[in-house]
């Protein structure tokens, strides 16, 4: 653990090194060639400067009189040797005349660079330390022609200290400007490597939290760089853990109160159907009243079973394992098979079933589960009403079939409307001693089959008044 601790090399110093390692590396290229361009520069003009010379020098003797060119060549050492330069003059053999023999000598010249001049090719030499017994000259040699053929030329040097002289100022002064922009560079290295660390160290914090339970933590974000977009994640990340945790939370809950209720259905049956084997095991039922205990039993029975059955169908539908089957039906052929099934079942409470639908309107749905969505909700009418009427009514709007079940019976409060849908739910205590809907699954599947066929349930209530169930599905 100790070695591991020591092998560390923390971000900062990475983000500080780096940057100022680019940056040195950065300058130091820079100058190397800035010094070697200024430094070719301040030779080329010397060289441009004694060719001009040379060629000046070249075109008066050219203009003069045998007898003035004496004058012309002391004219010009004059000048030259107050800019610190000199020159000789040569023939096409190479020996030096008309300079008192004080000029350099052009026999230091190498084969190759005369065969140059003689060739009538301008020889540039930028800087030489070895020739003309001076510290160091930049020369230049400038033949003489005429008609294409060699009669000799001019040697021109300068000294370069000089323009080491300059060069070295420059230097100088680069070297001022690089330790400057060190200094500013270094800076600027610690500050942004201290952002960028104190921004990392945030997120550190922060996932630290996370991992301690910490759902709710939130770290600064922007567009800005990498850093802003990882806390973007980081933020969408904890608000996604968030979600999931309040909805394992609501799934706990329901798990709970799913128990709950299961248990609490299940009990009166499973009571009553105890207390009747029991007194028929005992002999504590009359003979005339076995027959009655034991109807009680199969209906309880049969209430349990529906219970169960339910309770799986609600499951397969949420959990997408029911495929529907959709195909065009006639409506009106639909809401006929509702009345047929279920006009028992209404006359036992005095209800009377209405249809009103054209044949011509159709509906793309499974025929199967459609017949289960209707019959769910009118048995749901039917329960609750009495002496009254239940209209099934069919129209189509645009691209979409509307179906209505609408009954007369005692209605639902408002601010219950949204909860029966819920698994279980029961608006009044009084609906646990019907015969039918007595679980409260019976709509939670009706809601979770409309949603399969990508159609819309709407419920509108009174209390006292009656309750309309609105379906829409999409004609495909």
């Amino acid at each position: 653990m100790t070695q591991s601790k020591q092998m560390k090399f923390k971000y900062f110093y990475q983000q500080f090194f780096s940057h100022i390692s680019i940056i040195i590396v950065a300058f130091l290229l820079l100058s190397l060639l800035f010094a070697h361009y200024v430094e070719n520069l301040i030779y080329e003009n010397k060289s441009d400067e004694l060719i001009s010379y040379g060629r000046a020098i070249i075109s008066d003797l050219r203009d003069a009189a045998p007898l003035d060119s004496e004058d012309v060549l002391n004219q010009y050492s004059n000048v030259l040797a107050a800019r610190k330069m000199s020159f000789s003059m040569f023939d096409q053999d190479g020996h030096l005349y008309l300079v008192n023999k004080h000029g350099p000598a052009i026999k230091n010249l190498s084969q190759k660079e005369w065969d140059q001049v003689t060739k009538g090719k301008t020889l540039i030499v930028q800087s030489d330390y070895k020739r003309f017994g001076q510290e160091g000259v930049t020369f230049v040699v400038l033949p003489y022609t005429e008609n294409g053929r060699f009669f000799g030329g001019v040697l021109l040097t300068s000294p370069i200290s000089g323009s080491s002289k300059m060069i070295s100022e420059l230097n100088k002064y680069l070297l001022y400007t690089i330790l400057i922009a060190f200094a500013v560079s270094f800076l600027q290295s610690w500050f942004l490597s201290r952002i960028h660390v104190h921004r990392i160290k945030r997120l550190r914090e922060a996932t630290s939290q996370v991992s301690e339970g910490n759902y709710n933590v939130k770290v600064n974000s922007s567009n800005f760089d990498e850093i802003g977009e990882l806390a973007n994640d980081f933020n969408h990340m904890v608000n996604k853990i968030n979600e999931s945790m309040l909805e394992i939370e609501s799934l706990e809950n329901r798990r709970r109160q799913f128990m709950a209720d299961v248990s609490h259905e299940m009990r009166t049956p499973l009571t009553t159907i105890s207390g009747v084997i029991e007194g028929l095991k005992n002999n504590m039922i009359p003979e005339e009243d076995k027959e009655r205990g034991i109807n009680l039993v199969s209906q309880e029975a049969k209430r349990l079973i529906r219970l169960v059955n339910e309770n799986l169908d609600y499951e397969k539908i949420r959990s997408n394992q029911i495929k529907l089957f959709k195909e065009d039906i006639q409506l009106l052929e639909v809401l006929e098979v509702i009345q047929d099934q279920l006009s028992m079942l209404a006359e036992e409470k005095n209800n009377q079933i209405i249809v009103e639908a054209e044949p011509e309107i159709m509906v793309s749905a499974d025929y199967d589960r459609l017949i289960q969505i209707l019959i769910n909700i009118t048995k749901n009418s039917i329960q609750f009403t009495t002496d009254g009427t239940i209209l099934l009514r069919g129209r189509k709007e645009d691209n979409e079939t509307i179906i209505e079940v609408e009954d007369t019976g005692i209605g639902i409060d408002p601010k219950e409307i949204e909860n029966i849908w819920r698994r279980f739910y029961k608006a009044d205590i009084s609906r646990t001693s019907t015969p039918y809907g007595e679980f409260g699954l019976g709509l939670s599947i009706v809601k979770q089959l409309v949603l399969l066929h990508n159609g819309d349930i709407d419920v509108t209530s009174e209390a006292g008044k009656g309750t309309k169930f609105t379906i829409r599905l999409q004609n495909q």
